[in-house]
């Protein structure tokens, strides 16, 4: 920029005594406490016309990107507390997280052995040396791990200083696997058959197996699970596997949901089945697909789930028109055209496009509200802890929901044959860095 052009800037800025009030405010506060609408905070209400009839206390993630599992062993855990009348329960998101690690750092290695034959510095290649061991994940890899790994009670597996914090893991763990991938791809360039590199990966995860053990502790083969519940009556359970954890005492049925988007998109037509390239976290599990429909048809789905008393695992876009503290996400929560004279106008879809969105966090609907036969507004868990929103829960008005919401996973019986159908269809595979294969963390 030329010097002159710069000069009039400043003298455009210094003239209009707007941008000196907005320069003095903002200055000195965060941009979001000067651009707050005081409407949108006094009628962000905690009330709604449909809950789920039972909740659980918020829990917390802490410092990691656990949300995706959190959200859902939250949902999970409500009919395991109405079978057994139970006031709290939490299952392990440890145990979980200890098996997505061991299985993602399996399925990187198995990439890289695909991927052998491309440059080191081919964009496939560097996007899975990026991208090995994050915390995030979506929700067909939650259902690979339960089916192999079923699931197991807090008590049996608690937090770790490396669960509830997992970035230095994280890094020693992928420094391991780049260290193993160049090991791979030397003794590919030597002339050794695939199964000379296959045993060198089983060598390889053995490693990785004791490594997690350390970080994490070593998951249980079986545990006792004991309890009293709301009337004071002992209940003991011993000898319990994680597999017949879920197949006794958790009626939910894994398997017999479907997960619905909304990507807007010219590469992503409507009423297709979408999935990501190497995006996955056991190898000999289900690849992440997606039913990409109308978003009415997704709100419809979530709404009827929470009217039949069955909470909703989600995925959206969590940083935008959010506040934390209070928690809402609301379109109209902050006037940024009147604090700084302009305000951001790209649409849903022109957001994915760009970079500027992406489904970032899963959380779950527990309650909606429905005025005159139009939805208002969406009661959110999130898994922050209890000190922010109202003592863990959101507010998401419908607006939000349009705009930054992206999926939602319900059973079947809540979507029609119509959309059903759609899984039927041949999947349109995107590129791994497609947004649609951002993991929720």
């Amino acid at each position: 920029m030329a010097m002159n052009a710069i000069d009039q800037f400043n003298q455009e800025f210094c003239q209009d005594p707007k941008n000196m009030l907005a320069m003095n405010a903002v200055t000195k506060n965060s941009i979001t406490d000067v651009a707050m609408s005081r409407s949108a905070f006094v009628n962000a209400q905690h009330t709604f016309s449909h809950l789920v009839p039972l909740e659980g206390k918020a829990t917390s993630q802490k410092s990691s990107g656990r949300c995706w599992i959190f959200a859902a062993l939250n949902v999970m855990r409500l009919p395991l507390m109405a079978k057994h009348n139970l006031e709290e329960f939490e299952f392990s998101q440890s145990y979980m997280f200890f098996w997505d690690k061991f299985e993602k750092s399996n399925y990187f290695l198995e990439s890289i052995i695909d991927t052998k034959e491309k440059p080191v510095d081919d964009r496939t290649v560097m996007w899975l040396f990026q991208t090995a061991i994050s915390d995030g994940g979506q929700w067909d890899m939650f259902v690979n791990l339960v089916n192999k790994y079923g699931v197991i009670p807090k008590d049996a597996m608690p937090e770790s200083y490396a669960s509830s914090n997992s970035a230095l893991m994280n890094r020693m763990v992928l420094h391991k696997l780049r260290e193993y991938a160049k090991q791979l791809r030397d003794l590919n360039e030597s002339g050794c058959q695939i199964s000379e590199l296959r045993k060198l990966k089983n060598n390889q995860m053995k490693e990785i197996y004791r490594i997690l053990c350390i970080f994490l502790g070593e998951p249980p083969k079986k545990f006792d699970w004991q309890f009293r519940d709301k009337d004071k009556k002992f209940f003991d359970f011993q000898g319990v596997t994680p597999k017949e954890f879920m197949k006794k005492h958790v009626p939910f049925d894994i398997n017999d949901k479907v997960c619905l988007v909304h990507a807007p998109t010219q590469d992503k037509p409507l009423n297709n089945v979408l999935t990501v390239k190497y995006l996955g976290n056991i190898v000999e599990g289900f690849p992440t697909r997606y039913l990409n429909v109308d978003i009415n048809v997704i709100k419809q789905a979530a709404a009827e789930s929470i009217k039949a008393g069955e909470a909703v695992w989600f995925g959206c876009d969590v940083g935008k028109r959010f506040h934390r503290d209070i928690g809402v996400m609301d379109m109209d929560l902050y006037d940024y055209n009147l604090v700084i004279g302009t305000d951001t106008k790209l649409d849903k879809g022109a957001r994915l496009d760009y970079g500027d969105s992406a489904m970032t966090h899963a959380m779950v609907f527990t309650g909606v509200d429905i005025q005159n036969g139009k939805i208002e507004k969406w009661r959110v868990e999130n898994s922050w802890g209890d000190k922010v929103g109202s003592k863990g829960y959101f507010i998401m008005t419908d607006k939000w929901f349009d705009e930054f919401n992206y999926e939602v996973v319900v059973d079947k019986k809540y979507v029609s044959q119509d959309v059903l159908n759609i899984e039927k269809q041949k999947p349109i595979e995107l590129n791994p860095w497609d947004p649609m294969g951002s993991l929720a963390d």
